[in-house]
C-alpha cells in the first residue's frame, strides 16, 4: 500500500480565515469541539458551514484508543458551566440541530451521564425546537447512567462501535464490543422513540465479511442509523492504516446496510459519525 493517501480521502483545503475565525470564537467562549481535538478531516467543511460538534467533560480522555487523536491522561473535574457555554455557542452559530459528544470519563461515578443530561437540558431551554444528538461513551456499561441521559429525551442517541470485534484489542484496548452493543440495545429498549445510531471505521484490516456481520449485529441491537468512514491515521504514534478502501466499496457497504434494514445510512471515505448529522436524522 502506498503511504500517500489517495485522492478520494483528501478533503478540500479549508479556508484558513473561516477555520481561524470560528475556532477563535469558540475558544474565547470556553467551548471545545471534537472537530479540532480529534483532527477531523471535515473540519474545514463544517466550520465553513458554521457548524461544529461540541465536546464536553473537558479535553482529556481517561482511555487511550489507538485510533483517536484526543489527548488522554488524568482530567480535571467537570465544569458545571460547560453546558451553558455550549448552549450559548450553539445559539451564536444559529444551530437548529446540536451534536454533543464527550471524552470518556471512567473516573466519574456515572461516566459523565449527569453532565450530558444537564447539557442537553440547557440547550433545549435556550434553543426551543432545536434537535439535540448525543454521541456518548459506554458509561462502563451502566444502564442507570444510560437512563439518565435518555430521560432528557435527545433527538438521537449515538454510540460508536468504531471497528469490528476482532480488532478491539489492538484499536480499542480499554473498550468492549459486547458492552457497546449492549448499550445500543438498551438505548432502544429504554427509549424506542429516540433514533439510535452508531458508526465505525474501515481500513484497519477488517474483512468485508466482518463488516457485514457487524452491520447485522448493529441492526439486531435495534440501531436504525449507521455511518461508515475511512480510518485516517492522525499521527505516527497511532495505529497505521492497513487499506484505503475505494469509494465503490463504500457504496457496496451502504447498500448492504440498507438491505439489512437500516433506515438511515451514510457511507463514504470522509464520513464521520457526526458528519451531516442533521440531514441524516431528517431534522
Amino acid at each position: 500500500m502506498s503511504k500517500r493517501p489517495p485522492s478520494w480521502v483528501i478533503p478540500a483545503a479549508p479556508r484558513r480565515a473561516q477555520l481561524a475565525g470560528l475556532g477563535r470564537k469558540l475558544s474565547e467562549m470556553g467551548v471545545h469541539t471534537v472537530c479540532q481535538s480529534a483532527r477531523c478531516p471535515n473540519v474545514g467543511e463544517c466550520f465553513g458551514r458554521g457548524t461544529a460538534t461540541f465536546m464536553i467533560l473537558g479535553e482529556v480522555c481517561t482511555r487511550n484508543c489507538r485510533f483517536c487523536a484526543v489527548a488522554h491522561g488524568e482530567p480535571g473535574p467537570p465544569d458545571p458551566e460547560e453546558g451553558r457555554r455550549v448552549a450559548e455557542a450553539a445559539e451564536m452559530l444559529g444551530l437548529r440541530y446540536v451534536v454533543v459528544t464527550s471524552v470518556t470519563r471512567d473516573d466519574l461515578a456515572d461516566g459523565g451521564a449527569s453532565h450530558f443530561a444537564a447539557t442537553v437540558s440547557v440547550i433545549k431551554e435556550r434553543l426551543p425546537g432545536a434537535g439535540v444528538e448525543v454521541l456518548t461513551p459506554d458509561f462502563q456499561g451502566s444502564r442507570e447512567a444510560l437512563e439518565r441521559v435518555l430521560e432528557v429525551d435527545p433527538t438521537v442517541f449515538s454510540h460508536n462501535v468504531e471497528t469490528v470485534p476482532r480488532l478491539y484489542p489492538e484499536v480499542r484496548p480499554a473498550a468492549s464490543y459486547d458492552r457497546s452493543l449492549r448499550v445500543l440495545k438498551w438505548a432502544r429498549e429504554i427509549s424506542p422513540g429516540v433514533l439510535t445510531k452508531s458508526g465505525f471505521m474501515v481500513g484497519l484490516g477488517e474483512s468485508s465479511e466482518e463488516v457485514l456481520a457487524l452491520l447485522r449485529a448493529l441492526r439486531g441491537a435495534g440501531v436504525a442509523a449507521v455511518t461508515i468512514g475511512q480510518y485516517l491515521q492522525p499521527t505516527r504514534q497511532h495505529v497505521a492504516v492497513v487499506e484505503y478502501v475505494r469509494p465503490e466499496v463504500f457504496r457496496e457497504y451502504g447498500c448492504a446496510a440498507r438491505e439489512v434494514g437500516f433506515s438511515k445510512v451514510l457511507s463514504g471515505p470522509l464520513v464521520r459519525s457526526s458528519y451531516h448529522a442533521a440531514e441524516l436524522a431528517g431534522h
